[in-house]
């Protein structure tokens, strides 16, 4: 049983990034929405270590909120005059967006109900410690659903927005 604290502090962090993702998303300028991105990334790792998950945590904070956000804001100070508001969405962008949300919480429920009980069919993730996760993460092989091939295909993807974002700033 979870002590009382517990689950108020679980409540009050999870209140945090959602307030802080809707800041994230609806705020017209942009280096206070990269900076609720870097406050909800900071409550994801909180969460982190709410659940023991101590190396997660730290590197959710060193990758993400320290990593990431800063190129985000290096980017944008590239590309952009960070004090001018951007423009209103017109209602044909607002449609799009909804139906893009949408589409993206039906196959997300649908991915989530399918794969609920994952852990359940592989006895020795019942209990996952930090080796077996990163083994998982990091793994080559097919059968037991590795991830690097993606892994590396994001950084890739990140290298390409890197050059993208110096191209676009070299051309102003």
């Amino acid at each position: 049983m979870e002590s009382v604290g517990s689950i108020i502090m679980y409540f009050i962090i999870a209140l945090a990034m959602i307030v802080f993702s809707i800041l994230a998303v609806t705020s017209r300028k942009i280096l206070r929405s990269a900076t609720y991105l870097l406050f909800t990334l900071f409550a994801g790792a909180g969460v982190y270590f709410m659940l023991d998950y101590e190396f997660l945590g730290a590197v959710q904070i060193a990758v993400y909120a320290g990593g990431i956000v800063v190129l985000f804001v290096f980017a944008i100070l590239l590309t952009s005059k960070p004090g001018d508001n951007t423009d209103k969405l017109t209602s044909k962008s607002k449609c799009m967006g909804l139906v893009a949300a949408i589409a993206t919480l039906i196959v997300s429920g649908y991915a989530l109900l399918t794969r609920a009980n994952l852990f359940g069919q592989l006895p020795e993730m019942s209990n996952p410690d930090m080796h077996t996760i990163g083994s998982h993460l990091i793994g080559t092989t097919e059968a037991s659903g590795d991830y690097l091939l993606p892994f590396e295909a994001v950084s890739v993807l990140l290298l390409a927005c890197i050059i993208g974002g110096i191209v676009v700033a070299r051309k102003r």
